[in-house]
């Protein structure tokens, strides 16, 4: 069909840029940095230049003392928050699957997904950051001033996920139906995946790696939650609705995948 073609190809071509940019923007950075480029005339940056310029990088991204962000203690600490949601995001993405396939046995799996994300979003008001309030000595109204952008926006997330949370519960019991309610997870994942591109970690000696790993990760939750939406809304036609049922059961299979994948890549996450 025509316009079923044309809808999935178009999807296509767009995660294509939205991964291109996410691959970019490290990159990217890194000229920002003053870094020598690859494509520079070989005898156009003298080698003190190229010293002077790794050693500036890498003094500032350096933690100081007494800092946690960056250290052995805030490294550790970061990387068992970031397993820890992982779990349960492939959680959720596998709950996705059951609910997509619609997969009879074990229906109380389908529980997971409101369950998590009240769960994780608890997690993070609480325990996202070793500094913001509550755990931490900052006050409620520091945490929340954006003096710190990561761990405000640790905070949105955490609201966020609470909040949909909430409504995925009312949908599971059969309170709400409406679109509206339906799409806000997706919509979730589109509003965090953007997020995740400026989601910077400061003075942090792996810096270029691990916001390469938050550009991958916004780009599966953009690409993701774009599946969803195009699920929803591709074109219908009445002369070929077979095909139609297919390519909308494929971009919500897509959806699912793009969360367990997510949800990995948390697992797998490293600041060292």
């Amino acid at each position: 069909m025509p316009s079923t073609f044309l809808f999935t190809w178009l999807y296509k071509v767009f995660v294509g840029l939205l991964l291109i940019q996410g691959l970019w923007e490290p990159i990217n950075h890194e000229l920002h940095l003053g870094l020598p480029s690859a494509w520079a005339e070989p005898h156009s940056i003298s080698e003190e230049e190229i010293h002077h310029n790794h050693f500036v990088r890498h003094q500032d991204a350096a933690p100081q003392v007494g800092q946690w962000e960056g250290s052995p203690e805030g490294i550790a600490y970061s990387e068992f928050n970031h397993a820890l949601i992982g779990v349960g995001v492939i959680l959720m993405g596998l709950s996705e699957w059951q609910t997509v396939t619609g997969w009879q046995a074990l229906m109380w799996v389908r529980w997971l997904l409101p369950g998590l994300l009240i769960g994780t979003g608890i997690f993070l008001l609480i325990w996202s950051d070793h500094l913001a309030w509550p755990i931490g000595s900052w006050t409620l109204a520091e945490t929340l001033s954006g003096k710190d952008p990561e761990i405000l926006q640790h905070k949105i997330f955490g609201i966020l996920a609470l909040a949909v949370g909430l409504v995925e519960g009312f949908l599971h019991a059969g309170k709400f139906s409406h679109l509206f309610w339906r799409s806000l997870l997706p919509g979730f994942a589109l509003v965090g995946g953007l997020m995740l591109f400026r989601h910077m970690h400061g003075l942090h000696p792996g810096g270029h790696d691990i916001q390469t790993h938050h550009n991958i990760m916004g780009t599966l939750a953009l690409a993701g939650g774009l599946a969803w939406f195009a699920g929803e809304f591709i074109p219908r036609s009445h002369a070929a609705l077979q095909t139609t049922s297919r390519v909308q059961l494929a971009f919500k299979i897509l959806w699912a995948l793009f969360v367990v994948t997510i949800g990995i890549q948390l697992v797998f996450y490293s600041e060292s």
